[in-house]
């Protein structure tokens, strides 16, 4: 099939694409409480089954399944294959008051389509479904593969794309479809982390008087009292990468350190043997996890070591995890764009004949799962429709004909792509 024949079909079949995302919309996978993705997978699935891929569905979490499918290309030993990816989770409803609308049921008003996830991100996996069924209805067949993964956990940093690319699935190139306004992006990393600092004995608060008091003797110390050492610590790295740190795309001073949140202590009746901080570390697109860590980690121990009790009980420190829920942690490593590549070309070369124009190439101002296809060295970019100031937004909307043209790209680009002898 030619390519004009592919777009006119999605031009006649358009209401078909409102039924999917009606569909997609319909069904309430908000993160948290989460663990409820089961029953959108296993539509995804029968779909994508109709539609000549071969799936694959495992376990997460209770209520949660991941998806990976292929539909096999005819060639696929000598043309490009390519990765779709997008997550089925959505965001909370933190004011359902204030939705004009059912979250859960699709309206639409002229261009405007509302509904939790129409941004973020269900309209671009309406828009893969919608693609798929044409490409099996047109019997298109492809030359390399094609792949698409519906993954979940991406809303509270559970590592559901991170699962399926360690587990060995990958391709040419990736796009994942995450709000990006059909702007080409890349992103900065995020990584979670907790310090710690633990005394190596407990005491009773009327110890308080002997271990401040010129005389007391104990040596002896509050971990609430000295957890500013630790923060002044972060504050001074942070001012020092914003000096000696930038990357194109971003604004000065954007790798930062949180310091979010602080627990410590037993109840009053006690001085407080542990302290722990919560904090959250912006890096940029050219660095990588583990030296990240490395260079929290020297400064907060520098500053330790300056002081006489904790140069004796030095800090300890937790990196990531896998689940904001889980184990109160979360990764998102940063993805670096190779504008130069063959594939970013394509894509480019794919929204300049339907838009007119070639799309920006930004680095996303938030974080998605596209940094993991970075982090396991799988060329990838972010993009996809929808506007990140309408994702996790009340009355949350997105352009019926934007979707509409984000289909017409990724089929040129599909045709294109996986055409292409390697």
């Amino acid at each position: 099939m030619d390519t004009p024949t592919l777009l006119n079909q999605i031009d006649q079949s358009q209401d078909r694409l409102l039924e999917l995302l009606d569909r997609l919309v319909s069904f309430n996978t908000v993160s948290p409480p989460a663990r409820n993705t089961a029953g959108l997978q296993d539509f995804i699935t029968a779909h994508l089954k109709q539609n000549g891929f071969a799936t694959k569905q495992q376990p997460f979490y209770d209520g949660d399944v991941l998806l990976s499918a292929t539909k096999a290309g005819q060639s696929p030993a000598d043309h490009h294959s390519l990765l779709l990816n997008g997550h089925v989770d959505v965001a909370a409803l933190e004011n359902r008051a204030a939705w004009h609308s059912d979250p859960f049921k699709l309206t639409k008003n002229g261009d405007q389509l509302t509904g939790r996830g129409v941004s973020d991100m269900k309209g671009a996996l309406a828009c893969y479904l919608f693609l798929f069924e044409l490409l099996n209805r047109c019997d298109v067949a492809l030359p390399g593969d094609l792949k698409f993964q519906a993954v979940v956990g991406e809303e509270l940093g559970e590592a559901g794309t991170k699962t399926l690319l360690k587990q060995g699935e990958t391709a040419d190139f990736a796009i994942v479809g995450d709000t990006s306004n059909l702007e080409l992006q890349g992103q900065g990393g995020v990584i979670t982390g907790w310090i710690t600092l633990k005394s190596p004995h407990t005491y009773h608060d009327g110890n308080r008087r002997a271990m401040v008091q010129t005389g007391g003797g104990l040596k002896a110390a509050s971990m609430v009292e000295k957890m500013p050492i630790v923060i002044e610590a972060l504050q001074k790295l942070e001012r020092y990468w914003g000096i000696t740190k930038s990357y194109p795309g971003f604004t000065p001073g954007s790798d930062t350190i949180n310091p979010a949140y602080i627990e410590g202590g037993i109840h009053p009746a006690f001085i407080a043997d542990e302290c722990r901080l919560w904090i959250t570390v912006h890096f940029y697109p050219n660095e990588q996890v583990e030296a990240i860590e490395a260079e929290v980690e020297e400064a907060v121990k520098a500053a330790c070591l300056a002081d006489p009790w904790l140069k004796d009980c030095p800090p300890t420190f937790s990196w990531s995890g896998d689940s904001m829920l889980v184990d109160q942690g979360e990764i998102f490593p940063a993805l670096e764009l190779d504008e130069d590549a063959p594939a970013m070309k394509q894509l480019e070369a794919a929204h300049q004949a339907v838009h007119g124009a070639f799309p920006q190439v930004t680095m996303s101002s938030t974080v998605t799962d596209g940094g993991w296809f970075g982090y396991y060295h799988i060329p990838a970019v972010i993009y996809g429709p929808g506007q990140l100031e309408q994702a996790h937004s009340d009355n949350e909307s997105a352009s019926f004909s934007q979707l509409l043209d984000y289909t017409k790209t990724i089929a040129r680009f599909v045709l294109d792509w996986c055409g292409t002898e390697k």
